[in-house]
């Protein structure tokens, strides 16, 4: 099979335990494009947290794409075109947030590039804000402020509680949300069928192409469906053990350009 677009998971996949892109990563992926293989960065992370790492891979010259918020936004590097997007209403919103003091977690949600929380302290909001290089804004009421949809909204604690929390959330929205956890302590909530596989289908079918023409490379819960929908699902060495189980070829780590080496053996 002659793969023509790679999918690639930012945390944890693409960067290295320090959040950056080796020299020889990068090396391997402008071969890639070279080639005239699409690049896709597919990260639960907001369109502006992804933006700066598109343009250190020329993304917008290349012909690269931006899936941020799970799936939530599809954005073409080169046009600036939304070419998908699904959003929450306020109201939606407002229903989480009241969720998340039910349940005693925080919740955060994003207006362009900031954060939006009554919680900035939270230890989990300053790490999101430090991932994304986003601006923390203080609100007094969550649900006074947010009076325009959002692409996701963000629930956060420990990992062994929010797990349980995970459940409640999962059983109190039914199949009206999306609910899935992208980390141990991020609880991501988006509207309903969004998650990485789902959006991509819709970047395929815009492109003419087929999943069998897709390699899709993650570590994370949130990379499962995408890792189980592609021709070539790729989970690196450090990722969870359900998404190792559910991928066709194990990579090297993210610390030992794991993806260069899929580069290497798949598309060169």
């Amino acid at each position: 099979m002659a793969y023509k677009m790679l999918v690639l998971d930012l945390d944890g996949t693409l960067t290295n335990s320090k959040k950056e892109i080796t020299p020889v990563t990068h090396a391997a992926l402008d071969r890639a494009m070279e080639k005239g293989v699409k690049v896709v960065l597919a990260s639960g992370r907001p369109t502006y947290g992804i933006v700066p790492l598109a343009k250190e891979l020329d993304l917008a010259r290349k012909g690269g794409y931006i899936l941020s918020f799970n799936g939530g936004r599809i954005t073409d590097c080169t046009t600036g075109e939304v070419i998908y997007e699904r959003i929450l209403s306020a109201e939606k919103a407002g229903e989480l947030y009241d969720l998340a003091q039910l349940h005693k977690v925080n919740i955060m949600t994003y207006q362009d590039e900031n954060i939006i929380t009554e919680k900035p302290d939270d230890q989990y909001v300053e790490l999101e804000s430090r991932i994304n290089k986003m601006t923390i804004k203080k609100v007094e009421s969550f649900k006074d402020y947010v009076t325009f949809p959002v692409n996701k909204c963000l629930m956060v604690e420990e990992g062994d509680y929010l797990g349980e929390v995970e459940k409640k959330v999962k059983a109190a929205v039914g199949d009206e949300l999306s609910v899935c956890r992208s980390e141990a302590f991020f609880l991501e909530v988006m509207p309903k069928n969004i998650d990485k596989a789902y959006s991509l289908g819709k970047l395929l079918e815009h492109l003419g192409m087929t999943r069998e023409e897709m390699i899709c490379c993650g570590d994370g819960f949130n990379d499962k469906s995408m890792i189980e929908y592609a021709g070539l699902g790729v989970a690196m060495q450090n990722g969870k053990p359900e998404v190792k189980a559910a991928a066709d070829y194990i990579a090297p780590s993210n610390d030992e350009d794991g993806i260069a080496h899929v580069i290497e053996k798949f598309l060169l």
